[in-house]
């Protein structure tokens, strides 16, 4: 009885103990679990039943079954030691497209453009004495061969931007000045020059010759003027607006009337097709082209007719990258930039600047817009477009900046102020320069001078 009594004891003790030991077996040690499409069972059912039989029991084999089985063995790759073993990862698919196939923007990601950095002082400053302190004239302008032209008084000068040397053009009798506009022809050689007793010169700037004098077409000073081809377009004191062909005799093409008083800003679009015009009348006008050749030049209308500001209309620029896109600047009383679709004649955006906007420039390379103002900053403002959020502003003036001038690169503005400064900043940054497309099919032979 007592060792039955033992016995139980023993065994109670151990039933005790087993409970604790699975579980902490079951703590340290985790599951296997099987992968079925990993596993070769075939070949795990030959070793667990048949494989081992010849090297458990060598005597029994005889050396032709022993050969037969390696043989069989290398054949079909049952020359491993483990049963359960995952397989090895498949091989890397072949590409059947090559990557160098794949366009670049596809695969590189995207890259952050920096930020440009903003000079906020002018590069350079020359002195402009005895510059017309006339918010309705237009005494600056750069030409495509990068030469800058600039009125003083009764003379206008010429500023070489590639050796920074200047001449003198031209110096009208005092009778006929002082002169009251200039504008370089496309072509970047010849210049036009307008005048107080309502003349228009051109001038040859190369040969520093004067080509022909335009007379008859204004009653009064020449305020404005812009180039379309062959067309120089002039606007006058007496409201009226003429286009001139400087190619024949009897130059008078067109003449456009809607203003009351004054024009003082012209811009031909880049199709050549619209003109814009701003008055002293506080109107801004659209003229159609083709509209105004099928009528008789005494009778051209306007496309479209805009009474929304409230001061003298002078900055007026076209839209670089939206043909349709023009802003307009206002005078003291309206300081606003507005924004007009000239298809349809409606405003846009306006935007209040808070003073006499004199002057507008689109960036070329980017969507930003440059404006020059008056009191009290006298300052140069940059906006991002469409947003019209200040991106800097650029002061040095100290009187208001009435003109400004694009160098043809785009990067460089001139600015001329009634503190008799002309000064030059670089706010539109450097462009990228754009390698040029290789030929799809480049000529045989094109690195040969010749074939013997």
């Amino acid at each position: 009885m007592n060792a039955g009594g033992s016995l139980n004891s023993s065994t109670k003790l151990q039933s005790n103990k087993c409970p604790d030991q699975r579980r902490t077996i079951r703590e340290n040690l985790d599951r296997f679990i099987p992968n079925r499409s990993a596993m070769d069972f075939d070949y795990a059912h030959y070793m667990l039943t048949g494989g081992r039989k010849g090297k458990e029991n060598p005597a029994a084999s005889s050396p032709s079954k022993e050969a037969y089985r390696q043989q069989m063995a290398e054949t079909l790759n049952m020359n491993r030691t483990r049963i359960l073993a995952f397989k090895n990862k498949p091989p890397t698919p072949v590409e059947l497209i090559p990557q160098d196939f794949y366009s670049s923007s596809a695969q590189q990601p995207k890259t952050t453009k920096p930020r440009r950095h903003i000079s906020q002082s002018s590069e350079r400053t020359l002195d402009a004495p005895d510059l017309v302190d006339d918010y309705y004239l237009n005494l600056l302008d750069w030409g495509s061969s990068n030469v800058l032209a600039i009125a003083l008084g009764s003379t206008v000068y010429l500023w070489d931007a590639s050796d920074g040397s200047t001449s003198e053009l031209v110096t009208v009798e005092d009778e006929d000045g002082p002169v009251t506009s200039v504008s370089w022809a496309p072509d970047g050689r010849h210049v036009s020059i307008g005048l107080n007793n309502s003349d228009v010169q051109l001038w040859d700037s190369t040969a520093n010759r004067l080509l022909r004098t335009l007379k008859g077409g204004h009653s009064s000073r020449v305020g404005s003027l812009a180039w379309n081809n062959h067309i120089l377009t002039t606007g006058g004191m007496d409201g009226k607006i003429i286009n001139n062909d400087v190619r024949i005799r009897s130059h008078i093409v067109e003449t456009y009337r809607g203003h009351r008083q004054e024009v003082c800003g012209l811009k031909w679009s880049a199709s050549g097709q619209q003109l814009a015009s701003g008055g002293n009348d506080n109107l801004l006008y659209i003229w159609d082209r083709s509209a105004a050749s099928s009528n008789s030049p005494s009778q051209s209308q306007w496309l479209h007719r805009m009474e929304d500001h409230t001061a003298a209309v002078k900055a007026l620029a076209w839209c670089p990258f939206q043909g349709n896109l023009l802003a307009s600047g206002g005078g003291g009383r309206d300081r606003c930039i507005k924004f007009w679709n000239t298809h349809t004649g409606a405003c846009l955006n306006s935007v209040d600047t808070g003073s006499q906007v004199c002057a507008l420039l689109w960036n070329k390379n980017e969507r930003e817009l440059l404006s020059s103002h008056g009191f009290t900053q006298n300052q140069l403002t940059l906006w991002k477009y469409p947003s019209m959020v200040k991106m800097a502003e650029l002061t040095g003036h100290t009187s208001r900046v009435l003109f400004m001038a694009q160098s043809p690169d785009g990067c460089t503005v001139a600015s001329a102020a009634g503190d008799e400064t002309l000064r030059f900043w670089n706010v539109f940054g450097i462009p990228e320069v754009t390698k040029p497309a290789p030929k799809a099919h480049p000529e045989p032979f094109a690195h040969l001078n010749r074939i013997r």
